[in-house]
């Protein structure tokens, strides 16, 4: 068993190696850190949804800016938006899972406002709607997703892919990349 274990952290090793040596994902960083920044100071919000684990991880993410990451500082707009139980329920036995979190956006998003969609497949219906309806209201669209991107690829201004098809290690690196963006952030935001 202890070789399996070494095995497990080796391969989440491996796959944060390939995302530093990758030009491309450091780059979309500041890209994203940027677009952030830009929507916070002009009064935006910056808005997550994903399902599962990626829900998971849109809610953790959303708290270190809502909350605080290093600095005690003012709060900042972040949500997940799968946090309504009342609203989730309502919408996927009255509609449909696939529109929970467009119809959202519809409600809440504005232009210039920041969506993050994580799925580690990068094909979530529910994502990949809630994408389009934020792209159409002129959002900054984000999509955190495995190796190839799925259907969230062509969809998104912003991709960070993670060089895997293992959801674990796909999952474990998208709070890396969160935590990353949230420092960066939390430092131009509060100097």
């Amino acid at each position: 068993m202890k070789s399996q274990i070494e095995n497990i952290i080796q391969a989440s090793i491996d796959v944060k190696h390939k995302m530093l040596a990758e030009p491309f994902i450091l780059t979309t960083i500041e890209n994203i850190v940027d677009e952030i920044v830009d929507s916070l100071k002009n009064g935006g919000k910056i808005l997550f949804c994903g399902n599962g684990g990626s829900a998971a991880d849109a809610q953790h993410i959303a708290a270190e800016l809502s909350g605080r990451f290093y600095t005690d500082r003012a709060p900042l707009y972040a949500e997940a938006l799968h946090v309504n139980s009342s609203y989730m329920t309502a919408v996927a036995n009255d509609y449909s899972y696939d529109v929970v979190y467009s119809r959202m956006i519809e409600g809440c998003g504005r232009k210039g406002d920041v969506l993050f969609g994580i799925s580690t497949s990068g094909n979530s219906k529910n994502v990949l709607k809630a994408l389009e309806v934020a792209n159409e209201k002129g959002m900054i669209t984000v999509g955190m997703t495995g190796d190839t991107g799925g259907k969230m690829k062509a969809i998104c201004k912003y991709l960070l892919n993670v060089p895997s098809n293992d959801t674990p290690r796909i999952q474990e690196s998208h709070i890396l990349l969160g935590h990353i963006i949230c420092q960066l952030v939390e430092e131009k935001m509060f100097p």
